[in-house]
């Protein structure tokens, strides 16, 4: 590749062996672009199952300025950003002549407000996700359409739970009604999906083998274009590229604390801790923004009905089981401080979009990232007044700081109905949806 002095195109790929890296936004691109414009506009969303402590995340306070319920309390720095939605009915997911399946169907009603047909077999039908839909809109020149990625494993197939397929357990997103998208769980091969180029399998285990980076293979085409950059651009360029490599190097610990596992209970590579691999996976999301690979990720940070138990926080108890706690104030408690510590790794992730410059603010300015669980009171399987945050900005039309109280019966559809009109999508109904949400939509 030739690089002048010139403005470079917004989507400049250095290519070398077995890697295609992209840029980030440098202030080479500026002049190509006839203004120095802001950031991309971006869409994130992150899923727990299994419910919430609704006691300990319902604001006790409405409207602007309110105040932070316990578990919203990592928040904080991002109050101005947030929007907390009570009152949003996940009615798609509820009992609808199946029997029990409120797990399986959580998660893919969450996003499309469709109910999952019931079946163990391979003809799953949902609905296509909002996730999705936003993608079809503002990916269609990304090297991804979109990036799907979880901390659970979802190697197991058929059936599930109560008559429903595990495609409804592992998927979140569907591209179509009938085509679910399966997350990855491995960050070695997310890493390779957003950087890796046509080598082979044998090649990128021969490079994490001695230790070689992505990067070892495009360092002549990385000085070169360093050698044609302003001081800035090259500061910028060197922050991404250690960004690269520190990922790198997490995933190599992982994959050698990892190695001796025939079967491991995990997937190879993968950290010890839930925190450690959620950031890990978080780093990742944050890279594709950077370089631009894609412009929507969805993040299953919690699977429904998992059994993962957090001993690093003294809750030995596996997720699931806390979250049948039987009103017991202890096991509230402790479902708390799990609810509390997965919204802590969202403030870790919402913090590292805020670190990265992104035309003339951060990638937190352009992304607008959607937090929440398809069910609210996990002890009784509840699907009604869901808990819901969205993390946005004036930048993407949103007035936050505010908790939003909405009537009984209010579709979670309003929801995605008004983040489609947000992102451009045109559509009139989405779902169960009734209409825009009322201050969400401007109205």
């Amino acid at each position: 590749m030739v690089i002048t002095k010139m403005a470079l195109p917004r989507r400049t790929f250095l290519r070398g062996v077995g890697a295609t890296l992209a840029l980030p936004f440098l202030d080479a691109m500026v002049p190509a672009m006839s203004a120095r414009a802001p950031g991309a506009s971006r869409f994130a969303v992150i899923y727990v199952g299994n419910g919430m402590n609704m006691f300990d995340w319902i604001p006790p306070t409405e409207g602007l300025g309110f105040e932070l319920s316990p578990i919203l309390q990592p928040l904080e720095p991002f109050r101005n950003r947030a929007l907390v939605l009570t009152g949003l009915d996940n009615y798609p997911a509820t009992d609808q002549g199946d029997t029990g399946g409120q797990h399986p169907r959580a998660a893919p009603a969450f996003m499309s407000s469709v109910h999952p047909k019931q079946t163990e077999g391979a003809d799953v039908q949902a609905g296509t996700t909002v996730d999705q839909m936003i993608a079809e809109r503002i990916c269609r020149d990304s090297k991804l359409p979109s990036l799907e990625v979880s901390v659970d494993r979802n190697d197991v197939v058929g059936a599930c739970d109560h008559g429903y397929a595990c495609a409804y357990m592992n998927s979140m997103s569907w591209k179509s009604p009938t085509q679910p998208l399966p997350a990855e769980t491995n960050p070695r091969f997310v890493f390779e999906r957003l950087f890796g180029s046509g080598d082979t399998a044998e090649a990128r285990a021969i490079r994490v083998q001695e230790d070689r980076s992505i990067l070892d293979g495009l360092a002549e085409e990385i000085s070169a274009l360093s050698s044609r950059l302003g001081g800035h651009d090259r500061t910028k360029l060197g922050e991404y590229l250690d960004a690269i490599r520190d990922v790198e190097q997490r995933i190599a610990r992982a994959e050698l604390t990892n190695s001796d596992f025939a079967v491991p209970e995990r997937p190879v590579g993968v950290p010890e801790t839930f925190r450690e691999y959620a950031e890990l996976m978080f780093d990742l999301q944050v890279l594709a923004f950077q370089a631009d690979v894609t412009r929507v990720t969805s993040f299953m940070m919690a699977r429904e009905n998992i059994n993962r138990s957090y001993n690093e926080i003294g809750l030995p108890e596996a997720h699931h089981s806390m979250s049948h706690h039987g009103n017991n104030p202890e096991k509230m408690q402790d479902f708390s401080k799990l609810n509390t510590y997965h919204v802590d790794a969202v403030a870790y992730y919402l913090d590292k979009l805020q670190s990265v410059p992104d035309g003339d603010g951060t990638l937190l300015d352009g992304t607008v990232v959607l937090y929440g669980s398809g069910m609210s009171d996990g002890n009784t399987h509840n699907n009604y007044s869901v808990p819901v945050v969205v993390i946005g900005g004036p930048e993407n039309g949103f007035e936050g700081n505010r908790h939003l109280v909405y009537p009984k019966g209010t579709p979670l559809a309003n929801l995605s109905l008004s983040l489609l009109s947000k992102f451009g999508v045109g559509v009139e109904q989405f779902g169960d949806s009734t209409g825009q949400l009322p201050l969400l939509s401007g109205v």
